[in-house]
């Protein structure tokens, strides 16, 4: 079975080179080699196709690399494979199944930005099954001649370079990502600088997610119009949906953005035990949680739920039923984002563990009413006050669960009990 732009076929096999060149896999790369494509052809193309990061920001692809620093000779693309955002397992299958996609992909952008290294960056659980599959991949394509010196007998030398991390959320913001390359503590940068200007070693620096470079070879294969046209009514391309939680059966879904929050639910089989949705955040832990009711019918896109207060952000879509404890929902997210700060900014490093602890004294009993406004005060004095997004990740869930489900936190202070039992 072929999926839209970032699935394969259903072989033995599926991580293969010969898998990958039996489905025309490296078209696009060796095309560029042959014909000695303009570079400035590659990110026009890839600019009007319309493709977005595809990790959570939604910055338009060719548009960032155009901003590429010109004046330095090197440069360097970075793949951020560090998916550990909760409710997110798009990459981990991509990087299971697909490999060869990604570093086509990856060879299109350093060629398109003139980079002559690009370094993937793996989190640090994906020690096993992911790590082995992508060196392997990799070592096959250096063994074709795909990467390395003089590509394809050309006068173009790339070299690939897979790296794993320790299994840190915060090296997922970019710059972090950078610092821990460069093997310090994977602490974020003050911006500007922006990487497209000064980032890995100082030098100017592409950052991509996993999805977004594997979508790559597919536009120069097939065109800008046909990814364009892969969209339901104004939305543009493809995405790949993490569907988890209560589901009968959870799954990755490679859909057109645009599609009914509905239809991603029958693809799955609908809610667990045919209970009822009570709420859904739509891109990843970080997100605003909303009411199951508001989303049933939204498409899937960036503006639409944008329109309901939250964001597509990774495409972790998790699936709560009518059984779920909004407060110990929060409680289990608080603690996460808690412990994965890395300190450096006071209001992430001591709002989060404020934040945290109101929670647990909630859950176990002994909250007040002023414990409710105090949440909402410390959640919005982190907004918006830190280096990187991982205070709003922090902020904005707190937010969003006492906005649409206030109640059951005041019942929890009054009765000091859950009220879904």
């Amino acid at each position: 079975m072929i999926k839209l732009c970032t699935a394969t076929f259903s072989l033995d096999n599926p991580s293969s080179i010969e898998t990958y060149l039996a489905q025309d896999g490296y078209h696009s790369w060796k095309k560029i080699i042959r014909d000695k494509t303009p570079k400035s052809e590659i990110i026009r193309l890839v600019k009007e196709s319309g493709l977005k990061g595809k990790g959570g920001a939604g910055f338009l692809t060719g548009l960032k690399w155009s901003f590429i620093n010109s004046a330095e000779k090197q440069r360097y693309l970075v793949c951020n494979s560090d998916e550990s955002e909760p409710g997110t397992c798009k990459d981990r299958d991509i990087l299971r199944y697909n490999p060869h996609a990604v570093i086509e992909g990856m060879l299109i952008a350093c060629y398109a930005i003139d980079a002559s290294v690009g370094y993937n960056y793996l989190r640090g659980e994906f020690i096993g099954d992911q790590w082995i599959v992508f060196n392997t991949a990799v070592k096959e394509a250096y063994k074709n001649n795909l990467i390395g010196n003089k590509v394809l007998n050309s006068d173009i030398s790339i070299d690939i370079i897979p790296l794993i991390g320790a299994g840190a959320y915060i090296v997922g913001e970019e710059t972090a990502m950078l610092e821990s390359i460069e093997g310090k503590r994977g602490m974020p940068r003050i911006k500007p600088p922006f990487p497209a200007v000064q980032g890995l070693y100082g030098k100017p620096t592409i950052i991509n997610n996993t999805e977004t470079l594997a979508t790559v070879p597919y536009i120069l294969k097939n065109g800008d119009e046909w990814y364009k046209n892969l969209g339901l009514n104004d939305s543009i391309g493809v995405k790949m949906f993490c569907m988890s939680g209560h589901l009968n059966r959870p799954d990755v879904i490679e859909a057109p953005l645009g599609i009914p929050f509905s239809e991603l639910l029958n693809q799955c089989g609908g809610i667990l035990d045919n209970k009822k949705l009570k709420a859904v955040i739509p891109g990843g832990s970080s997100v605003p949680v909303v009411k199951g009711k508001d989303i049933i019918n939204i498409p899937m896109d960036y503006e639409s739920l944008m329109s309901i207060g939250t964001m597509l952000g990774s495409g972790g879509i998790i699936v709560m039923d009518e059984s779920t404890c909004m407060v110990s929902v929060l409680e289990r997210i608080s603690r996460f984002y808690y412990a994965e700060s890395c300190g450096q900014c006071t209001p992430c490093r001591e709002g989060t563990g404020w934040l945290y602890k109101t929670l647990v004294k909630i859950k176990s009993g002994r909250g007040t009413q002023s414990d409710l406004d105090l949440l909402n005060r410390i959640a919005n004095q982190i907004e918006g006050h830190c280096i990187c997004a991982l205070g709003d990740a922090a902020a904005m869930p707190v937010i969003s669960f006492l906005k649409n489900f206030w109640n059951e936190f005041e019942y929890y202070v009054d009765k000091k009990e859950s009220m879904v039992g």
